[in-house]
């Protein structure tokens, strides 16, 4: 389960990085800031996951 949670993080940061890439090309600030704002989702992810194995093992 926490693979999981791990790889939904990992894919999380890539779209949102992708997604403000894009957004900053095209100039459209909504979109970059949405990239933005979907790779720190991805950070909290795998940061709570990183949390939960330190503390499991």
């Amino acid at each position: 389960m926490a693979g999981d949670q791990k790889a939904k993080g990992k894919a999380e940061q890539a779209k949102g990085k992708a997604k403000e890439a894009v957004g900053r090309a095209v100039g459209n600030e909504r979109m970059e800031a949405e990239g933005r704002a979907e790779g720190a989702r991805g950070d909290a992810r795998q940061a709570k996951e990183k949390a939960k194995d330190t503390f499991k093992h």
